[in-house]
């Protein structure tokens, strides 16, 4: 069982306010934190709408919903955190804006407190030499949707204790989810796998392989996959799929893994899939 009573999300986005919709869902109390108050509106504003699509399937009755909702508080202030056991911070795949965000929230937890990375690609042993306490950070990869996918990639640095470690897992645990222990690699092991799969079928477009419907429909069908990798990639955000990529080609110096000049052509142009109405597909 967590010892985990009150949950801290630095970042109200997809990520951030999909894990603070399964923390509340679990039970637990929720301090979401964002830069903005129209930041958290939306946040807010996504969380109650993934619930309502729960209640419509008969999945959570309209009572479970005001409940989860009702634990969620959210704020622009980092003093805050102060009464969370865990903080998980869950800004874009940028380094320098992670360092600052941990150094942050460090700041303002309590000294006991666990510090998450939902990184999908970036070291925990470099975003942990950010910390004064580096054992206490422990990656925590959710996956989008996070309410929907099990998978919590559990990922330990050099310097992350085997406490910070343990309690990861039980608190993973306690959200219904499904960890797994991954060693801190460039990607992991979802991502290693999965995103350079995804840039060849951005290459395969870009060569005019076959129209974005076809590749989608030739590895559904071929492939076995629930959905397609160009889909995935609008789900996923093309910006994520490229930061990813970077991170993985200045990892390994490995060609192979060299992004799509596509990819970075949609990303420049603000087409990222979903989350901006259009990518390879339109919403």
């Amino acid at each position: 069982m967590t010892d985990v009573q009150c949950v801290g999300v630095v970042g109200a986005g997809t990520m951030g306010s999909g894990i603070a919709q399964v923390c509340a869902a679990a039970g637990l109390d929720v301090v979401l934190l964002d830069v903005s108050e129209a930041a958290l509106e939306r946040g807010v504003a996504a969380i109650a709408a993934s619930l309502d699509k729960r209640v419509q399937k008969g999945a959570l009755s309209a009572q479970e919903k005001q409940a989860t909702l009702q634990r969620l508080q959210t704020t622009i202030r980092y003093e805050d955190l102060a009464r969370v056991q865990i903080a998980i911070e869950t800004a874009t795949e940028q380094p320098q804006l992670k360092f600052e965000l941990l150094r942050r929230m460090e700041s303002a937890l309590p000294s006991h407190a666990l510090i998450g990375s939902n990184t999908s690609s970036i070291s925990i042993t470099q975003l942990a030499a950010a910390l004064r306490e580096p054992s206490h950070l422990v990656g925590l990869h959710f996956f989008n949707p996070v309410p929907a996918m099990a998978l919590v990639e559990v990922i330990r640095g050099l310097q992350t204790s085997e406490d910070a470690y343990d309690r990861a897992m039980v608190f993973a645990r306690a959200l219904g989810k499904t960890p797994i222990p991954v060693a801190n690699r460039p990607g992991f092991v979802v991502n290693r796998i999965l995103i350079p799969m995804v840039n060849e079928a951005i290459f395969a477009v870009q060569e005019r392989l076959g129209s974005v419907d076809d590749i989608d429909t030739a590895m559904q069908i071929g492939g076995g996959h629930p959905i397609g990798p160009l889909r995935l990639a609008d789900v996923v955000g093309l910006d994520v799929v490229l930061a990813v990529m970077e991170v993985l080609q200045g990892s390994f110096g490995d060609n192979k893994y060299r992004p799509a000049f596509l990819l970075r052509e949609m990303v420049q142009a603000g087409l990222l899939g979903r989350k901006t109405g259009q990518g390879f597909y339109k919403y």
